[in-house]
């Protein structure tokens, strides 16, 4: 599935139409969080159904798309899917019981197959449902004439602080193709460097947040000082979520630039399976941590990952720092000290590259066992054991 993006220009009475039809979507969406929470023994259909029930008793909710509708019952659903499955699989902590949405200046609205019409050259899209936003241009990159009309899902209309986008949900996998490297390379993402690998290579920590903070506290204490309710407090609060938006955006960047740099570089790439939920938990890090998005980098690695057709694989994080990987022996240090010397073997290393060459070795022993022989015949000739003398296979039975 591909999502492309394009952003619509129209007149501001356009505008209203759209925030019409978001607010609708939210209402459906709440209102059938509210169905569940007053009948638990219904499904994802019942939603479904309970969708006419609102277009019947609520003459704003008839003006959505039928569809549309559908979807917000769906993305409650989602939730509820969500909260099951975490007290199935006994998830310690919180469950993430579902929550209202509330008024927010991010929202949006999803329409399927209907409530939508692209023009002839791709470059306008037209919304008929009953709240009639009308024609809107579109600005962007992508050109949607590589693909037909009836490969693209659903349309959803994203508001953000600077502006409305139409986003096109596309049924097309993508697979590109890319010479082997003969190389593999094992990834340590730290906060001095935003990653160390097994090369010994550094890529620097951008600290996005960091450069943009005496900005944004500015901005902050500008918006304190107006009147609650007031025109001077949301034209405020616009330009502090456009700063914010810009700092997400220089993030995600810099995540899919580099991504997409690590995995076309290499045929393998091992990274820590780190609990970053938990981690920023240390109230010391939690800002750092949070500005690094080590998570979002390694979500697109893994995309890239499959893209290239490059074995990705994640490791578990424990000792990889204490481990030497020289010698395999046990050292123990804090966080602050950064350099690894080992007392048994006299090795001296970068810490962040002595950790990047063991989870490297660590992805390389988790790769080699995937193929494993199931009978386990081979491997007890490697060991240079006697296999028994009955294989695990069962024999033929003799002809009569």
């Amino acid at each position: 599935m591909l999502v492309f993006e394009a952003k619509l220009e129209g007149t501001n009475e356009q505008y209203g139409k759209l925030d019409e039809a978001i607010r609708t979507a939210r209402f459906v969406r709440n209102s059938c969080l509210r169905h569940w929470m007053d009948n638990k023994d219904i499904d994802k259909y019942d939603l479904s159904a309970y969708c006419a029930v609102l277009a019947k008793e609520f003459e704003f909710a008839k003006n959505l798309n039928s569809q549309a509708r559908q979807a917000s019952a769906e993305r409650a659903w989602s939730a509820i899917s969500r909260f099951y499955d975490n007290c199935k699989k006994s998830k310690p902590g919180k469950k993430g019981y579902p929550r209202f949405k509330k008024e927010q200046t991010h929202g949006s609205v999803e329409y399927k197959t209907s409530g939508w019409k692209l023009s002839n050259d791709r470059r306008y899209i037209t919304f008929s449902d009953g709240f009639e936003a009308g024609t809107f241009k579109m600005w962007g990159t992508r050109d949607l004439h590589f693909y037909q009309l009836k490969q693209i899902k659903r349309v959803r209309v994203v508001r953000r602080a600077d502006g409305y986008y139409a986003q096109f949900c596309i049924d097309q996998e993508r697979i590109e193709k890319r010479e082997p490297t003969a190389h593999n390379v094992g990834i340590d993402v730290g906060l001095n460097y935003f990653y160390t690998d097994s090369d010994g290579n550094t890529v620097a920590n951008p600290r996005h947040l960091r450069k943009s903070e005496k900005s944004l506290k500015r901005l902050s204490r500008q918006m304190s000082k107006t009147k609650k309710g007031s025109k001077n407090r949301a034209k405020f609060r616009n330009k502090l979520a456009r700063k914010h938006l810009k700092v997400s955006r220089q993030r995600k960047d810099f995540a899919v630039k580099t991504a997409r740099c690590v995995v076309q570089s290499n045929d393998l790439v091992a990274y820590e399976d780190l609990k970053v939920r938990n981690m920023v938990r240390n109230r010391h890090l939690a800002k750092s941590i949070s500005d690094a998005a080590w998570t979002q980098f390694r979500q697109w690695i893994e995309y890239f990952g499959k893209v290239f057709g490059v074995v990705t694989v994640a490791v578990p994080p424990h000792y990889t720092s204490q481990n030497c990987s020289n010698c395999g022996e046990t050292v123990k240090k804090a966080l602050s000290t950064r350099t690894h010397t080992c007392q048994h073997c006299g090795h001296i290393q970068d810490r962040d590259y002595n950790a990047a060459r063991n989870i490297l070795e660590l992805g390389l022993r988790t790769v080699g066992h995937t193929g494993t022989n199931a009978s386990g015949d081979i491997d007890l000739y490697f060991g240079e054991e006697t296999p028994q003398s009955k294989s695990s296979r069962g024999k033929r039975k003799p002809k009569q």
